[in-house]
């Protein structure tokens, strides 16, 4: 999502022309980090709740962009601009969710809630253990990502019939939980919460497994059959590998913040496709992963 350190340099506010729309469940809208979800959050926003103030924080040339789409009313690279945010919603990658967690207490100078889009959530969950008071932070992840991501691929209906992982510590309850679930019911999002381990363990393998191993099948396939093998490829190869095209930066985050679930599932995986290789002349356990698999896919939605 490209959120670098702050330069200190304020750019000028969009004054859009206003319409009708729903009571604001918070006034003023904090977004670090502009990319697909951040974009496409501030986009909804701002067709949804006109009356509230979308605050973007990023780099220069992508706040620029943001405004061109109006998809913010106030810009700026430095956290200062969040002073009087309601709501703060850390939408950079992984690690550096992480980092900013440090910089909100002396940037954000009265009481908000803090969430975030990062797609592992122990890790930032132990490091907003820190945040004063006067902070509630609920981990957050909106699945509602793309094949590509940037500001360029971000779209106000992005989170339409998506779930929304709510992670609070404790029983889930409270009124943080609350709005924030109302906030991603009204941007179209199904919200769901659970705890912090059980969302790394769930995601590592609804996630962060079909991207690693699509990623690995389209590099393997790439690099033993070359462009002119790859122009001969039928749909099968292209609907199989989609996420491939998913940047490498987010997803090292990723990784690295759940490396312990994600090692769990690869292993997983790799002993199933040692089996297959096992098993060719014959095809008895092909048969059976066949059928599981078959099974289990009539159940996605």
């Amino acid at each position: 999502m490209g959120f670098i350190a702050p330069m200190s340099t304020q750019l000028p506010i969009i004054q859009p022309v206003r319409r009708e729309a729903q009571t604001p469940i918070f006034q003023k809208i904090g977004i670090v980090g502009l990319g697909l979800i951040g974009g496409s959050i501030a986009l909804a926003a701002r067709q949804i709740w006109p009356a509230s103030l979308v605050i973007g924080v990023d780099r220069k040339d992508v706040l620029e962009t943001a405004m061109r789409l109006h998809a913010i009313d106030v810009a700026a690279d430095d956290l200062i601009v969040l002073a009087e945010a309601d709501v703060v919603i850390l939408a950079a990658p992984a690690k550096q969710n992480i980092a900013l967690i440090a910089d909100l207490d002396e940037n954000v100078r009265q009481p908000a809630i803090v969430t975030d889009t990062s797609g592992s959530k122990r890790a930032i969950v132990d490091a907003a253990r820190k945040l004063p008071p006067r902070f509630t932070f609920v981990g957050g992840h909106p699945l509602g990502g793309a094949a590509k991501a940037g500001l360029e691929h971000a779209r106000a209906d992005l989170f339409n019939g998506r779930p929304w992982l709510l992670t609070p510590e404790g029983d889930g309850s409270g009124e943080a939980v609350e709005k924030l679930s109302a906030f991603a019911r009204t941007l179209g999002a199904e919200p769901h919460v659970l705890a912090p381990a059980a969302h790394d363990r769930l995601l590592a393998l609804l996630s962060h497994l079909p991207q690693l191993t699509a990623s690995a099948l389209m590099a393997v396939v790439g690099e033993g059959v070359g462009e002119r093998g790859l122009a001969l490829a039928g749909r099968g190869l292209a609907d199989t590998t989609r996420l491939a095209s998913s940047p490498a930066e987010i997803w090292r985050d990723v990784a690295a913040t759940n490396a312990d679930e994600i090692g769990a599932a690869l292993d997983a995986l790799i002993a199933v496709l040692e089996d297959l290789r096992r098993d060719l002349p014959r095809g008895d356990r092909l048969s059976d992963i066949f059928t599981a698999a078959n099974r289990w896919r009539q159940f996605l939605k």
